[in-house]
């Protein structure tokens, strides 16, 4: 039996936080990403909600959420245990509302009723899933918390929000949001929902990131964008991912390589391991890259793989995206002497398993190596 749960309520437009109006005497916890406080969207977004409401503000957020500012988070949160959280800002924002939810409610005892997500990045899609990732820096690790319960129950998608964005976080995370769709796409609990959410995606990304970096004032371009990365969110949140995302995270944890970044460059390479080992999977690649129009009707499932792969490419190059760990600044000695730890990292990782085949050490190590140099 195959569930799809969307249990998320969207809004998407330029009028969408106009629905924090509906808040009333609540206390709530507003978690934001540090440069938030003072600017003119945090106080946008403050002036929609209703003045009988408490509003807490922690924005102590740091990229790839470390557990020490989730517990001091988690500390301020017990001074007065809220009704309501707002999480605003990118996927670590929101995955640091989500974590401090999980500690806080745990030591207690008491639950929230509602958990609104802002995302002001088209990437993660964090505002529609139940998985929260948190850094273990001492030990150079990454680890997903993955609770139904922490799916938001609201999600607010204010194109507006996305479109000061500075081009290397459209670039970045408007990848993620590929990498996830096409992890989606060939996960094992992929199914027709989650295939067409995953496929809208894609063809979404393709054509439009480029113009939402070239042309950041596009409002247009920017909602579709900001909506195929709730999509996606969505379609991941329910077929699950796979090994790009199992080796990107450590490669984040090691490195500090931005999450979206460490995905594309990965990205080429498990899209062909995958299609190389797996029929299923060369076939849905090659049906997604056909409806994006990369790829004609009549061209066969391993030439539009390769376009795919080559597409992948030329928007990274178009974006100025480093395509190596060298080309970002790390040390190719240094990278190299990781390989152990980041493949046995990589195995543990939570979304691992979702791949349409299990990858050998050897197999882990060899696509690692390609984005070394």
């Amino acid at each position: 039996m195959e569930e799809i749960t969307i249990p998320t309520r969207i809004y998407s437009g330029n009028d969408s936080l106009q629905k924090l109006s509906d808040l009333k005497n609540e206390n709530i916890f507003m978690v934001c990403d540090a440069f938030l406080p003072g600017t003119a969207t945090l106080e946008e977004i403050k002036n929609n909600i209703n003045g009988s409401n408490k509003v807490t503000i922690f924005s102590d957020v740091k990229p790839d959420p470390p557990l020490k500012n989730i517990m001091a988070g988690v500390e301020e949160y017990l001074k007065d245990v809220p009704t309501t959280m707002i999480g605003i800002g990118g996927g670590s924002a929101i995955d640091t509302g989500k974590a401090i939810r999980f500690f806080g409610e745990k030591i207690s005892g008491k639950c929230i009723k509602t958990f609104i997500a802002i995302p002001t990045t088209s990437g993660t899609g964090s505002e529609v899933t139940n998985t929260a990732v948190i850094s273990d820096t001492e030990h150079h690790q990454k680890a997903p918390i993955m609770e139904d319960y922490l799916t938001p129950d609201v999600a607010l998608l204010d194109p507006r929000l996305v479109m000061t964005a500075p081009n290397s976080v459209t670039a970045y995370s408007g990848l993620d949001v590929l990498t996830h769709g096409l992890e989606a796409l060939v996960a094992l609990d992929a199914n027709t929902i989650t295939d067409a959410l995953a496929e809208k995606s894609i063809d979404i990304i393709i054509n439009c990131l480029v113009e939402c970096y070239q042309h950041g004032d596009n409002e247009e371009a920017r909602k579709v964008v900001h909506e195929a990365s709730c999509s996606a969110g969505i379609a991941f949140n329910n077929a699950g991912l796979g090994i790009c995302h199992a080796i990107a995270h450590q490669l984040g944890a090691t490195f500090h390589i931005p999450h979206g970044l460490a995905n594309a460059m990965l990205l080429p390479y498990i899209v062909e391991y995958n299609a190389s080992h797996c029929e299923l999977a060369m076939k849905k690649y090659a049906i997604a890259v056909r409806k994006s129009g990369l790829a004609s009707s009549g061209m066969g499932d391993r030439v539009a793989v390769r376009k795919l792969q080559s597409q992948i490419k030329n928007m990274m190059r178009q974006m100025n995206c480093p395509t190596s760990l060298a080309a970002f600044g790390i040390d190719t000695k240094e990278a190299l002497e990781a390989t152990e730890h980041i493949v046995a990292a990589a195995k543990l990782d939570g979304t691992f398993p979702g791949n349409p085949i299990v990858p050998t050490d050897e197999d882990l190590s060899e696509i690692y190596h390609k984005i070394i140099k």
